[in-house]
């Protein structure tokens, strides 16, 4: 007999690498997204009581075969069989033994264009990392029942729209695909820097992670997928050096290098790398090019040798594959750090960014005017923009870095 404590790990350990398969293996069956996840539940609760007389040597497939047990067993008591069917449109030509890509059709699913943004993060959340409504809810920061009810909408739209439970064809990936590596990039983000008290949600970085490194499994050969994976894994590498021991935010700038995990450093270069050498004829993608400028910083032996003029040359690239005001702001960031750089361009290039929708919110924004108007010497419009900036932040830890550079102002 295994101890408990034990086993619990065993199974936690096999929820967080397997549900995804397991649950959409189960999809595969049932057609019904609620009925799998409670067959999946199940399974796992399963393991809880049967693992103790010893584990499985392959635990993703006695999950995956209780939960389709479970599933049957369900299916046949069901009367009205029929018209429950089918909640999921399967493609003509599909068959049991196509298994292995049931999870990329439950993440294309999850990242439908039909659904909402918000939807799909939610969804991914639930039905990919396997969080309960609560878990999503506190992820996100949002109410358990926003949470309930966005992941509820979802599947409403999935029914309604007859949404296909299929990998799209080559003529639909690469914008499907860019889809679902948003959403991956969205949950990671989240949980980068989060609303609240703390800095990060681990929670959201961690299973952004796993779930880059699925897509990287099932996809192999797509470049934009290892760009992803080697973005975050670029980004993670510095977690531990952002926060001093007195919980206080520290800039790219002015970070102990001695504290970046060189283990994770090294494998987001080489994923980087891959992508770049792995771009078609019509160049690196958006995500390939984010991971390229992770690369820069990270590979400078110090921020000031950071070659910020290649860095803006990179913005531009990624500027033509991603139009986007946030990769404009960025761009002029880089751009107001390039040694001789004419700041007063820089800053009309800012205030022309400050008529984006897109950035209304963004306390980015400002808190890069606040930067670049204190390097010019206008202290008072600095401390004003800091103002907005602190205003619009969701997040106490930079909230609080944020007055600190107000307050150092000589108004």
């Amino acid at each position: 007999m295994a101890d408990a404590r034990e086993v619990a790990r065993l199974v936690d350990e096999a929820h967080r690498e397997h549900w995804a398969r397991v649950l959409a293996a189960t999809v595969r069956l049932t057609r019904d997204l609620d009925l799998a996840e409670d067959c999946t539940q199940d399974a796992f609760v399963q393991a809880l009581r049967t693992w103790p007389d010893g584990a499985p040597e392959k635990p993703a497939a006695w999950l995956t075969t209780v939960a389709r047990r479970f599933a049957l067993d369900r299916l046949r008591r069901e009367t009205n069989l029929r018209r429950k069917l089918p909640m999921l449109i399967e493609e003509p030509g599909d068959d049991d033994e196509d298994q292995p890509a049931d999870p990329l059709r439950l993440v294309f699913t999850c990242c439908h264009p039909a659904l909402a943004r918000e939807s799909q993060v939610a969804l991914t959340l639930r039905l990919m990392c396997g969080l309960t409504t609560r878990e999503v809810a506190g992820g996100l920061l949002i109410s358990e029942s926003t949470a309930a009810a966005r992941i509820t909408r979802a599947k409403k739209k999935i029914t309604a729209a007859r949404i296909p439970y299929r990998i799209p064809s080559d003529a639909e990936l690469p914008d499907r695909l860019d889809a679902v590596l948003t959403v991956v990039h969205l949950v990671y983000t989240a949980g980068h820097v989060a609303a609240g008290k703390d800095l990060t949600r681990a929670v959201l970085t961690g299973r952004a992670l796993e779930l880059a490194r699925t897509l990287v499994r099932l996809m192999p050969r797509e470049p934009e997928p290892q760009a992803l994976l080697g973005l975050l894994l670029l980004t993670q590498a510095r977690r531990d050096a952002r926060v001093s021991d007195d919980g206080e935010l520290v800039l790219l700038a002015d970070q102990n290098r001695a504290r970046w995990d060189l283990r994770l450093v090294h494998e987001g270069l080489a994923r980087a790398t891959q992508a770049l050498q792995a771009a078609g004829p019509d160049g690196p993608g958006r995500f390939t090019l984010q991971a390229a400028i992770a690369g820069l910083h990270v590979t400078a032996p110090t921020w000031e040798a950071t070659d910020w003029a290649k860095v803006v040359t990179m913005y531009d690239a990624l500027l033509v594959r991603w139009p986007t005001p946030i990769v404009a702001l960025n761009r002029a960031a880089a751009h107001s750090l390039v040694p001789g750089a004419d700041l007063n361009r820089v800053l009309s290039e800012l205030d022309e960014l400050g008529g984006e929708p897109a950035l209304a919110s963004y306390s980015y924004l400002p808190a890069t005017r606040a930067d670049v108007l204190s390097r010019l010497g206008r202290a008072a419009e600095a401390t004003a923009a800091y103002d907005e900036a602190i205003a619009l932040t969701s997040n106490e830890t930079e909230r609080r870095f944020l007055n600190r550079r107000r307050a150092s102002l000589q108004v």
